[in-house]
């Protein structure tokens, strides 16, 4: 069976979201499911350029096949670890009422699959819908306050994950968290994120391949 994974998005090593998706693991694992945590900040990935070239078949990204360069990118290897996971966690930190500037850069690059399902819309209403995957979204800010905090984040994703056949099924949306130890000192939150991945790692041993509820 392929890994679950849980996408760390924050460019800091051992920060609040970071510790979000650790909690989740070890929930997870509690029930028997082994979370794979893939820290984005691992991964480089070009920025989108806006060049157009993926809106012609094969909708590839010049920036995946460029050679002899000397940068590297590996937005594609992402979306295959995405891809291949039967859940996804994404667990990030809010900056300024926004997703971090590499995982902005990643869901930029998605454009290729939006091109590729523009492409091919006829073709794919004839077809049975492929199901959908479970998206678990998990999005921390120091701000306490702000009605609107999240939202601009979580439409963001919407749209980023629907070209790739998924959806957000459940989120955590904590405010008023500066550090991990903020997530310790408040015992209710931390035992609702182990809870969390207990939930989804007892739905995983269940049923592997769809984690429906």
């Amino acid at each position: 069976m392929t890994q679950p994974v849980a996408l760390l998005c924050s460019p800091r090593p051992e920060g609040v979201s970071d510790t979000l998706a650790r909690l989740f693991a070890e929930g997870a694992a509690k029930a028997g499911a082994d979370i794979r945590l893939v820290p984005l900040r691992d991964y480089p990935v070009a920025p989108c350029i806006g060049c157009g070239a993926c809106a012609e078949p094969p909708h590839m990204c010049i920036l995946a096949r460029a050679t002899g360069t000397g940068a590297q990118d590996q937005a594609e290897e992402l979306f295959d670890l995405l891809a291949a996971a039967p859940l996804v966690l994404l667990a990030s930190p809010i900056y300024f009422y926004a997703l971090p500037a590499r995982f902005k850069a990643l869901i930029d690059r998605g454009q290729r699959f939006w091109a590729a399902r523009a492409h091919t819309r006829k073709a794919r209403a004839a077809l049975p819908r492929p199901p959908i995957k479970p998206v678990l979204v998990g999005l921390v800010a120091g701000r306490p306050r702000g009605n609107q905090l999240f939202s601009g984040s979580l439409l963001t994703l919407k749209y980023f994950l629907a070209p790739l056949d998924a959806g957000i099924r459940e989120t955590r949306l904590l405010r008023g968290l500066e550090k991990p130890a903020d997530i310790y000192r408040r015992p209710t939150v931390r035992n609702d994120l182990i809870a969390w991945g207990h939930d989804w790692g007892r739905r995983l041993a269940a049923q592997p391949v769809d984690a429906n509820p």
